[in-house]
């Protein structure tokens, strides 16, 4: 194993609708990837290691993604910078470089992470919408979901929250912050005239736990769950597993904050 003499902290935005997230896996175009081959040719060779803070979903976008960068030369965080935009592809934009001390743990550092899943119901949306915003149709009652969304507020075990668990998976997690919101960021002439986002914040989330805990509040919006079966489904972990999990087109990891 290397014996690395320079950290850095890469944080980057991306689309994520054309790659199967962020993890490279083979036979699939990764973000991780991408961003290992642009690394390879702005340093000219191959000894370097990259670690994301986490797997994203295939098609999970992030406003807010971070890698640490692992690296044997003392590198100029401005000029990488430049130089990675300049050959990245145009759905991938590096957004800040910073060095770090070798005691830096990407992992174990993340404090708290926010997730934003967008999303419309009604008139079918345009199109052009589909890689950050799911259309799920049927108009959906969203002030009944706004209050479904509060009960995953505080601790509670989301073991049927998640999808193949290991056997040493903490299903217990703490919720700092569950609610939807109006969009107003996401705008254009293709954006539905109403378009919401399901905003979530923990120090950290199991595997399609935001996507099924997205589910949940969608079956609450359609009818087919009351706020008492969602509130069962935390206060009883060991009941039924929910029956499906919400496209990952519309998941964003929205920002992610280190200790």
């Amino acid at each position: 194993m290397a014996n690395w003499t320079n950290f850095y902290l890469i944080r980057i935005e991306f689309l994520g609708f054309r790659y199967h997230g962020w993890q490279k896996q083979e036979g699939f175009k990764s973000v991780h990837g991408m961003v290992d081959k642009t690394l390879s040719f702005v340093l000219n060779h191959e000894n370097f290691r990259t670690l994301g803070c986490g797997r994203t979903d295939a098609k999970v976008s992030a406003n807010d993604y971070a890698f640490e960068l692992f690296a044997m030369e003392e590198l100029i965080p401005e000029q990488l910078l430049h130089r990675l935009n300049k050959n990245l592809p145009s759905d991938i934009r590096a957004k800040k470089v910073t060095t770090i001390s070798s005691d830096f743990n990407i992992i174990q550092n993340a404090k708290r992470k926010e997730y934003r899943y967008h999303f419309s119901s009604g008139e079918k949306s345009h199109p052009f919408i589909a890689p950050l915003i799911r259309d799920f149709g049927k108009q959906l009652n969203v002030d009944l979901m706004k209050e479904a969304a509060t009960l995953f507020s505080g601790t509670h075990n989301f073991k049927q929250y998640v999808s193949k668990p290991s056997k040493d998976t903490v299903f217990e997690r703490e919720i700092l912050h569950s609610s939807i919101e109006l969009n107003i960021e996401l705008s254009g002439s293709f954006i539905p005239a109403e378009s919401y986002y399901f905003k979530v914040i923990s120090r950290g989330f199991m595997r399609y736990q935001v996507r099924l805990m997205m589910a949940a509040l969608v079956d609450v919006g359609r009818g087919i769950w009351s706020l008492e079966d969602l509130s069962e489904s935390l206060s009883n972990p060991d009941g039924p597993q929910i029956k499906h999990v919400a496209p990952s087109s519309g998941l964003m990891l929205y920002q992610i904050d280190f200790e």
